[in-house]
């Protein structure tokens, strides 16, 4: 079984210019790679593997064009790969939508796996940074200098908020003891949920309680010029 803890993260300015420029790089590579795919289906009607989209990511770090590809660390570039294969093989069992483009105004996020990271005494180094990467633990059942990640993800939100992700397998846990007592739930909108024996859970009504301001800054993005860097903020 596998858990997750997402925390804060706080790069310095030099680790967030490197984890930029990988962004850059996995959305390049997930675009480039999806319209290659969609090329070959729509127009010859092949189906594009693994192996290729790896073949043509090296061959696109040897051309004067895409050479930076290789400043960054090559781990979030094939798992960009992998998770684009996956995609494709969801949307043709009828388990997802079909992948889209990646925009730069969207959240951002580049996964590493253990080559590419480095954990020692509760303190992380990423690829391609010399400094650890500075992030707040706010767990204190489970103790961070043993974490033994299997997956590191940075991430980036578009209010610009930093996040790391560590992926850890773990064993699954004991289920409780039964109770020999069974209820029906029902979810409503008046009630966030009623139970079979009469109790209510209420609904927290989020939408309503942020309306006035998300219509005050849906304004304040209405009145921007659009492209412009005030309506990037704004939005």
């Amino acid at each position: 079984m596998r858990t997750a803890y997402k925390c804060r993260a706080y790069p310095d300015p030099e680790q967030a210019a490197q984890f930029n420029r990988t962004f850059g790089c996995v959305r390049l590579v997930w675009n480039k790679t999806l319209a290659a795919r969609h090329e070959a289906y729509h127009q010859r009607g092949e189906k594009t593997s693994y192996k290729q989209t790896d073949a043509a990511l090296t061959g696109w770090k040897k051309t004067q064009e895409l050479a930076f590809l290789s400043e960054v660390s090559s781990v979030p570039l094939q798992q960009t790969l992998r998770h684009q294969h996956t995609a494709f093989a969801n949307f043709f069992a009828g388990r997802a939508r079909y992948p889209r483009f990646k925009n730069r105004n969207s959240r951002q996020c580049a996964h590493y796996t253990r080559s590419a990271f480095r954990m020692r005494d509760g303190q992380l180094t990423m690829a391609k940074t010399t400094a650890p990467l500075r992030f707040v633990w706010t767990w204190d059942d489970v103790e961070l200098s043993t974490l033994d990640p299997t997956m590191v993800v940075v991430s980036r939100e578009p209010d610009g908020r930093w996040y790391v992700t560590f992926a850890v397998d773990t064993d699954a846990p004991e289920p409780l003891a039964a109770t020999g007592h069974a209820i029906g739930v029902d979810l409503g909108l008046k009630d966030f949920a009623v139970t079979s024996d009469g109790d209510r859970v209420a609904n927290p009504r989020k939408l309503e309680n942020k309306a006035r301001n998300l219509a005050r800054y849906q304004r304040r993005m209405a009145r921007c010029q659009r492209g412009s860097n005030n309506r990037r903020k704004a939005k």
